[in-house]
């Protein structure tokens, strides 16, 4: 086995042990981008010779006979290129800001280099990940399809195994769909809790931050470095007597075969392994929360780039200009009241979970991935969780018909990130039979 295809869990206890070093993860890591990023291209920007030298550098950090600081010690980064790296371009695939450089570090890259990460560069998005250009990365799985989006590079990069952690974004379905699509796991955290500073927002009441990884294990490591809520009682291991919401949600109509098999089968696991598995519909005023979204998101992406709208009209994407422009012609009463419902409904939520229910189990895309670059796949299984700002977990099920990825996603309430995580842990194994699949199909 390659390092590069080894969860970030496993290498970080060979660094530990000294049987792995920072420098030889990264150049397995750069060996398997310059060997695959040909096809999947999820990379906007990699520098070979920085990437090593900063390898050395934190290897030289923890010398011989001294255990690393932190778990996160050599783990190799994608960043998704609207956040901000002092060492590299920003350019939000936009033709605006080719090669624009900040240089300062957004605070979620800072937190990851100040605990031993390694930034191997930078991921491909959807344009300032709202519209406009999409991607040119491609579905590891079968190149003609799309990797989701707008987090596109970044999921394809992890379930590609050029890198063990990336990260995404989400305003609408941007985080949990391209881990569906690449059969890897992602969190998207309660809205928040993950500092947003130097990332480029297009909704500044919904864009969230997020990362991918091959396992549960890895995720929490990451929630741990980013000192996520944690619950006042551990989480009983073990999905027996686990109380599971089985939520088709108000956007049923739009699953699609692969989708509705994915989730169902999920459910069957969990009631086969003893989980008490139970259809759940969620109250009526859930049913506008996907309007209610669309609304915001279009409202608060015009007053996002009004400014590239007046300094470089000719060139923002057409359907940026229109965000800008209300073309949905949200009213100011209709925006408020989109907003109200959503306030509501985050505390009606939250109150769901007690002794009758302890996590949501719901789609995390309609199906499969689509075929053609020229879409990343609808997020309408996602926007409306979004909205609520709760905490999201992707899981990997099996495959589809087309021999394509598909996954679920846990849901739980707002500032339950821990405990979700630890719920994950004990639900991936039911769920996710065959970890081992992308390892075997990809190498």
């Amino acid at each position: 086995m390659q390092p590069c295809q080894l969860t970030a869990t496993e290498a970080a206890t060979l660094i530990r042990q000294r049987k792995l070093s920072a420098e030889e993860l990264a150049r397995s890591c750069l060996a398997r981008i310059d060997a695959r990023d040909p096809t999947v291209r999820a990379w906007l920007y990699v520098d070979h010779d920085m990437v090593i030298r900063n390898a050395r550098e934190l290897d030289k950090l923890a010398p011989v006979g001294v255990e690393p600081k932190t778990p996160l010690h050599g783990m190799p980064w994608g960043a998704k290129d609207i956040i901000d790296t002092r060492d590299m371009p920003t350019t939000h695939n936009s033709p605006i800001y080719t090669d624009v450089r900040t240089n300062r570090d957004a605070a979620c890259i800072a937190v990851i280099r100040a605990l031993g990460g390694l930034i191997l560069g930078k991921t491909d998005t959807v344009e300032f990940a709202s519209g406009g250009r999409k991607a040119l990365s491609r579905n590891p799985y079968n190149p003609a399809h799309t990797p989701g989006g707008s987090s596109s590079g970044s999921g394809a990069a992890v379930g590609d195994f050029h890198v063990p952690f990336a990260f995404g974004t989400q305003t609408g379905g941007s985080h949990i769909r391209p881990a569906a699509f690449n059969g890897i796991y992602a969190i998207k955290p309660t809205w928040g809790v993950v500092s947003r500073e130097g990332v480029r927002m297009s909704s500044m009441t919904l864009d969230t931050v997020g990362w991918y990884a091959r396992c549960v294990d890895d995720l929490i490591m990451v929630a741990d470095a980013f000192r996520l809520p944690k619950p006042a009682a551990p989480f009983a291991t073990g999905p027996k007597g686990l109380r599971v919401g089985l939520c088709r949600s108000p956007v049923w109509s739009a699953i699609e075969p692969a989708g509705e098999a994915s989730l169902l089968l999920a459910a069957k696991r969990l009631a086969d392994a003893g989980a008490i598995v139970e259809e759940y519909e969620l109250p009526a005023p859930f049913t506008s929360l996907h309007e209610a979204h669309a609304d915001i998101v279009q409202t608060e992406g015009g007053w996002s780039f009004l400014p590239e709208y007046l300094t470089s009209h000719a060139i923002l994407a057409p359907d940026l200009r229109g965000k800008v422009e209300n073309v949905r012609g949200v009213t100011p009463e209709k925006l408020l009241a989109s907003y109200a419902l959503a306030d509501s409904c985050r505390l009606v939520f939250d109150a769901l979970f007690g002794s009758g229910l302890d996590v949501i189990l719901t789609p995390s895309a309609p199906g499969e991935a689509p075929e053609g670059l020229h879409t990343t796949g609808s997020a309408i299984f996602q926007s409306m969780w979004t909205l609520l700002h709760v905490p999201c977990v992707a899981i990997p099920v099996g495959r589809g018909p087309l021999n394509l990825p598909v996954g679920i996603q846990i849901v739980g309430p707002r500032m339950s990130d821990i405990r979700l995580l630890e719920i994950a842990k004990a639900l991936a194994p039911v769920i996710d039979t065959d970890p081992q699949a992308g390892m075997r199909d990809l190498f």
